[in-house]
């Protein structure tokens, strides 16, 4: 298929839409036609010295219609330089690119920390050994080698042995509360569709506007 062809077929957003309801029916397809990690997205934060960041995480969950603050939820090591970045200054950057549907999705928004109940179901729904990672990694601070990571796994394997492996206090996970959502998709000859959503604050209603590519 063409850049051509795929742009004639390519749904455009609707400004009648409810951003969360676009973002599932694209969430969907990218689910059925990317090769791996649909849910794999950026994040951006800043540092102290106000210096950007830039990873890739992956997507947990997004919230029902009706939940309040509704957003999209990754986990990670609240001490690792991520974690500490969210912190301190909890607003965000994401960004979703599923190359096989040629979309884009840019979200920016402020950031809180789950329940405990939510993360400790989570948690409990990882494989083993990643819980076990969980406790053993301590995210982006120096490793000496990698036989100390490796002893740090035989460790926390013993310690826990055949019984659960509870979630550490540092290990959670951050919603993001979108208050900027756009919607990219690509046109024939760069002729690109962009639609953004705004609010000022979390539960307000949504204003749209279409850009020029």
């Amino acid at each position: 298929m063409t850049s051509n062809d795929h742009a004639t077929k390519s749904a455009e957003a609707s400004p009648a839409d409810d951003p969360f309801a676009t973002f599932a029916a694209w969430y969907s397809e990218a689910q059925k036609s990317e090769p791996n990690d649909a849910n794999a997205m950026s994040l951006a934060t800043v540092d102290g010295a106000g210096l950007p960041n830039v990873r890739m995480v992956l997507l947990k969950d997004v919230d029902d219609a009706g939940a309040p603050n509704r957003g999209f939820v990754f986990y990670t090591n609240f001490e690792g330089v991520k974690g500490r970045e969210v912190l301190a200054n909890p607003k965000v950057a994401l960004g979703f690119h599923w190359k096989s549907l040629r979309r884009q999705i840019r979200i920016r928004g402020t950031v809180t920390v789950v329940a405990d109940d939510e993360a400790d179901a989570y948690f409990a729904s990882r494989a083993r050994l990643s819980r076990i990672g969980a406790w053993a990694s301590q995210q982006s601070r120096p490793l000496e080698s990698k036989f100390a990571l490796e002893a740090q796994v035989a460790k926390y394997t013993a310690k826990f042995g055949v019984g659960e492996i509870p979630r550490p206090s540092y290990w959670s996970g951050f919603r993001v509360t979108p208050l900027e959502i756009e919607f990219w998709s690509d046109g024939a000859f760069r002729l690109h569709d962009r639609l953004v959503f705004r609010r000022s604050e979390p539960g307000q209603s949504w204003s749209t506007t279409r850009l020029y590519p």
